[in-house]
């Protein structure tokens, strides 16, 4: 990085630009990189966005919402008068759009998966109404348990519409279920989720390895494309004592 806040061009020569992966996700994961491995250390400058944008050839909305991104998870600032810095001290990763396996192989965990159903199956009125079918229309049920480092996780339990049911039990045992949907050409653009706690079934916690009636974390999420099309409803439960959620809240 220069002394004028000038990133390496190098650091963006692999931008796919006709690929499905958002353009603005790809320059902020290489922004990203560059303050994790401290490349940009707390402090430094980011050039504007319109310097970047023209150096990059890319439009400035799309440098915008890339810098917006780092923003928001706490990576950079915008300081009146003085520009874009990268922030002390460190860094807490906030829920966003990722998916269990994203999580784990981003903080370096092995992440494995036992696969416990795949199958088609007729949509209960609950996901019907999360993804926008009708009552009875085919969808494919999906269950899991996520491991890492040997250490089961949480249980994941899917459901997705009938356009997906090309996807595999071998596919679900060797990639996450987000990478699977952005393969075939999804972008997922925001999604409607809840946080909550209970206590584990008998089932999960058998599944988890804990005691029956623990308390478990839950998250329920429906998932949308970029045109509004729900494409994922998930119900799981975690391990406490092995995941948590963590929120940043900025007054506005």
């Amino acid at each position: 990085m220069t002394n004028d806040g000038q990133l390496p061009s190098d650091l963006f020569m692999d931008l796919d630009r006709s690929g499905p992966m958002p353009l603005y996700h790809q320059v902020a994961s290489r922004i990203e990189e560059s303050i994790r491995s401290g490349a940009m250390p707390p402090g430094a400058r980011l050039e504007n966005e319109i310097a970047l944008g023209e150096r990059l050839g890319l439009s400035r909305p799309t440098i915008r919402r890339a810098i917006q991104d780092l923003v928001d998870k706490g990576l950079l600032v915008r300081r009146r008068g003085i520009g874009t810095q990268v922030v002390h001290g460190p860094v807490t990763r906030k829920v966003e759009l990722t998916s269990l396996y994203d999580d784990l192989a981003q903080g370096s965990q092995q992440p494995t998966t036992k696969l416990l159903d795949r199958t088609d199956v007729p949509a209960p009125q609950a996901v019907a109404e999360a993804l926008g079918v009708e009552v009875g229309a085919t969808v494919v049920h999906v269950l899991r348990v996520r491991f890492a480092e040997d250490v089961p996780m949480a249980v994941l339990e899917n459901y997705l519409p009938p356009e997906f049911t090309d996807i595999t039990d071998e596919d679900l045992r060797a990639h996450g279920l987000y990478q699977l949907l952005r393969s075939r050409g999804v972008t997922m653009r925001v999604a409607k989720q809840r946080i909550g706690a209970r206590a584990a079934t008998d089932d999960e916690a058998g599944l988890l390895e804990i005691e029956d009636g623990d308390p478990v974390l839950t998250m329920s999420r429906t998932a949308y494309d970029a045109s509004g099309r729900a494409v994922e409803y998930g119900v799981h439960c975690y391990r406490p004592d092995r995941y948590s959620f963590e929120v940043t809240l900025v007054d506005k």
